[in-house]
Order: C-alpha cells, then sequence, then structure tokens
C-alpha cells in the first residue's frame, strides 16, 4: 500500500482513472474468505488525507470511544430532556469531575465556556 508523496505521485500519474482503479492501483486491496477482491476504500481515503497534511486523529486514539467504537460526534436529547456527553469526548478534552462550565445560547447551537475564562478564551 503506498503512502505519503509516493501515493500522491501515484493518484497524480493515474490521473481521471476510476475509483476501483485508483484504489487497486495503489495496493489499497485485500483478499476475502471466499478468495475473492475487497477494495478498501476507507483506508486508501485516509492515507491520501494523511499524505495532504490532514491529520484525522490528534493524539492518536482521538474519535474512539469505548470498545474502540469510532465517536460519531452527534448527541440526542433523551426523553428526560437531558443532553448527554459521554466520557469518551470529556476525556479528549482532558476535563475532570467537578470541571465547571458557563453555558452560553446562540442560534441552534449551545458553546460550554470554563468557568472564568472569558469567551474568546482557550478553545
Amino acid at each position: 500500500m503506498l503512502t505519503g508523496s509516493d501515493l500522491l505521485a501515484k493518484v497524480k500519474d493515474l490521473g481521471d482513472v476510476s475509483k476501483s482503479d485508483l484504489v487497486k492501483a495503489c495496493g489499497y486491496v485485500s483478499t476475502k474468505k471466499d478468495g475473492g477482491e475487497r477494495l478498501n476504500f476507507t483506508a486508501f481515503y485516509e492515507a491520501l488525507l494523511e499524505a495532504k497534511g490532514v491529520n484525522l486523529a490528534v493524539g492518536g486514539a482521538a474519535g474512539v470511544g469505548k470498545g474502540g467504537r469510532k465517536l460519531s460526534y452527534t448527541a440526542k436529547v433523551q426523553g428526560n430532556g437531558n443532553l448527554l456527553v459521554g466520557k469518551a469526548y470529556t476525556s479528549m478534552l482532558e476535563l475532570n469531575p467537578g470541571d465547571e462550565f458557563t453555558i452560553k445560547l446562540g442560534k441552534k447551537a449551545i458553546r460550554l465556556i470554563p468557568a472564568g475564562e472569558t469567551e474568546e478564551g482557550d478553545e
């Protein structure tokens, strides 16, 4: 599987080919149990983004919650009206029990500002 500048060069050389051919030519193919080919599009696009300098996982395990599941970065209002932010998110932000926040409401947005800081403070 190509990565980094080799991947970028190969993509540029191939030009206007189908996505499947591009993934195959860059080596992002695995073999299924039945002997067929599986094209690994996700791994290809993640490697391509990384080669272009886009790092999706800051700090290695960011974006991974309990049991290794990827975080969805969405939340639902519960039946009792509460909005829950899970432990994986508070861990990523290095928040501790007892940390306090000022809640600022905007148009369809909620901002949590650590108590004692201004709105323009650390983000």
